[in-house]
Order: structure tokens, then sequence, then C-alpha cells
């Protein structure tokens, strides 16, 4: 049983009895994993059901920041989890590149093909996801690739969502319990604008520069050469003050961005789908 630092509800026991149930029956799990929320609940659950049967495969390219890496390696080195790290190249996808609306099929597939080979040269013999509950109710393409490559989704079997995600891992004192949400910086462009490589390092940079300013729950969203800035609303009238706002120009200009613009919105969880909602 999972050793916990402080109680959680009786119904968040019992989804993760579930959940270590579930994780037994596989015998053996190379776990996708990105260093998020999720899947280090996933992983950090694994590997204490299974020990040295779990493994840990992060599969990097251009659109995933490197202090993502290195989280995920810190993760993995301060419990002892075996972590293997590859590079892929979706941008070899045309799809992909032309940011289709199945942008993140053409994707996961290229990511859960090459899990698979590890996990087959590691005598592993299953794989799995991060995604929860509530990753059903979004756009989600990469989730068909997923099950095309009979890759399994525990969090979900567990019936688990992100707040109860959040709850538990809370109560096993992981550090990724309050860590904001996180997705590709692929996901920052409008369908059906091309994705390149120095595209992506621009959003990077742009982002980069927030977090060390203190907007830690941000997205730069790309609209040709204009960067839209979105932080939570109780975050707008900082970056709006003269100072901030004037750093925040004359860096993202030195980035590349033409025109910087704020969303009077503030952050919203998966913007990019929007249009597709309304033509659907």
């Amino acid at each position: 049983m999972i050793k916990l630092n402080e109680n959680i509800s009786k119904e968040l026991q019992v989804k993760l009895n579930s959940l270590e149930e579930y994780l037994t029956s596989l015998g053996s799990l190379a776990v996708g994993f990105s260093g998020g929320v999720d899947s280090s609940f996933l992983l950090a659950v694994a590997h204490e059901v299974l020990g040295d049967k779990a493994i840990a495969v992060t599969c990097v390219d251009a659109s995933v920041p490197e202090r993502e890496v290195n989280e995920a390696k810190a993760f993995c080195e301060a419990r002892g989890i075996r972590h293997i790290i590859c590079t892929v190249n979706p941008l070899n996808e045309e799809g992909y590149r032309h940011n289709s609306p199945d942008r993140c099929y053409f994707c996961k597939h290229g990511v859960f093909s090459e899990v698979k080979r590890i996990a087959e040269e590691n005598g592993i013999d299953y794989m799995a996801e991060g995604s929860n509950m509530d990753d059903n109710g979004d756009y989600r393409p990469g989730l068909r690739a997923a099950a095309e490559l009979s890759v399994k989704s525990p969090l979900r079997e567990a019936k688990l969502y992100k707040s109860d995600i959040r709850d538990i891992s809370k109560a096993m004192g992981l550090p990724t319990w309050s860590k904001p949400a996180y997705a590709c910086l692929a996901s920052r462009f409008v369908y059906g604008e091309e994705i390149t490589e120095e595209k992506l390092h621009m959003i990077d940079r742009a982002e980069q520069f927030l977090i060390e300013h203190g907007f830690y729950e941000e997205r730069v969203r790309m609209h040709g050469k204009m960067a839209r800035i979105e932080v939570p609303a109780k975050d707008i009238s900082r970056l709006a003050e003269d100072g901030i706002r004037q750093e925040v120009y004359e860096r993202f200009k030195e980035i590349g961005f033409s025109f910087i613009t704020l969303d009077m919105k503030g952050y919203t969880l998966g913007s990019m789908n929007a249009t597709l909602k309304k033509t659907s």
C-alpha cells in the first residue's frame, strides 16, 4: 500500500487502491513520462507497486522545453527510478508540421511507437500514459494514437480526475502536486499554421522570460508574427504595469515577434481548440 504523509478521503483511497491493483495486474510497465502532474503521479505509484519493473521513458523534441526535461530527470533521480530519454522528431510528419487538427495524433503515434520499442528492448510488457478523466471532455486526438498502439491509461481506469491526482500527490509528498498544467509548445499555434523548430524556440524563449518574471501559469500563443500572451486573470494587471510591460515588449521583439498582445480574458486551458468547437 502507498505510504501517505497525510490522510485522504475514503473516496480517494478507494481510487488509489484501484490504481494499485490495476498496476499490479500489469506486472511491468513503461510510463510515457513528461514530468507533469499526471505522469509523475502515475510513475510514482507504478514504481511503488512494481519496483524496477516500472521504468520512465521521456521522448524529447523541439516542442519540449529543457526545463521540463530537467525536472523529469530530477524526479526520477530522487526516487531511484530508471529513466530513459530518447529523441523524436514529429516535424518529419506532414500532419504535425502543418498543424492539422489531428496534430497530436501524429506526434503521439511517433512517441508511443518509440516507447513501445524501448519497452520491448527492456522486457517490459505494457506501456502507459497519464491522461485522466478530465481529458475525456476535451479534444484529444493523441488518445486515438494511444489506443491504436495498446497504450494503457491507468488513471482513467481508476476514475481519477485532475483534482484527485493533485490531492493524492500532495498526500504522497510529490513535488508536482501543485505544478501548473503544461502542454507541449506545439499547442501554442493556430491550427493550419506551419510549425517549425525556429517558431518553437521563439515560444520557448518567450515563455521562459515570463516564468523568470514570476508568471508561472502562462501561455504565449503564436498567430503569425503576433504573440498573444495569456496569464491568469489575477495576473493581468501586474503584467500590464509599465515596468514589466515594457520589458516584455522589448524582449519579445528581440525574440522575433512583430506584435505583442495581452489576452484580456486570461489564461484558458486549450484555448486554441475553441475554433474547432465552433465549427464542429
